[in-house]
């Protein structure tokens, strides 16, 4: 059986040509090594299919997801399914068809918020699903995950609300203290 690619090369020494991109063995259980710390580490995992991004697209978002401590790469969903095994995230497996991208968080609004953003921009990255903490999330709850603030961001807020109180109680005790003074000097 011979069978012609598009640019005239056999699919026999297309199939030498693709066995050389594949990974070996070591290299598989490596990168299973690697993505297993990553889940080990993670509170959200999201998984979002990226057929038809463009290479500067999913460059930005690889960005955005570093700036964001999210660690962002397309696996062999294989590998994906290993490394996830034995741990809360085990459901999400029968999630892992086709072209994904994967995204995991220590931190669990990171992940989810990262790739929501991006597909606001960009309606050719379509969240598939999520999980956090062992719980299956839809597309739909992975958006609704993203709309809650960051830890960065409730720290903030709760540093903000502090510092008002503070400074509001110190601001009483001066009006407190003047008007002593005011009424000593009176009297």
């Amino acid at each position: 059986m011979v069978a012609v690619v598009n640019d005239g090369v056999r699919a026999s020494a297309f199939r030498i040509m693709e066995e050389d991109l594949s990974l070996n063995l070591q290299e598989k259980q490596a990168v299973v090594a690697e993505v297993s710390a990553q889940v080990a580490q993670s509170q959200t995992i999201v998984l979002a299919e990226y057929r038809g991004i463009g290479v500067a697209d999913i460059t930005k978002l690889r960005a955005n997801a570093r700036k964001s401590g999210v660690y962002f790469h397309v696996l062999k969903n294989t590998l994906a399914r290993r490394a996830v095994q034995g741990t809360p995230f085990e459901p999400l497996a029968e999630k892992m068809v086709g072209p994904l991208v994967y995204s995991m968080s220590a931190d669990p609004v990171a992940a989810a918020k990262v790739v929501f953003d991006f597909a606001k921009t960009n309606n050719k990255l379509v969240i598939k699903a999520g999980a956090m903490s062992g719980s299956m999330m839809s597309a739909e709850q992975v958006a609704v995950l993203a709309a809650i603030p960051s830890r960065d961001e409730l720290i903030a807020r709760l540093m903000a609300t502090m510092n008002a109180t503070t400074a509001k109680f110190v601001r009483t005790l001066a009006a407190i203290r003047d008007n002593n003074q005011g009424a000593t000097v009176a009297a």
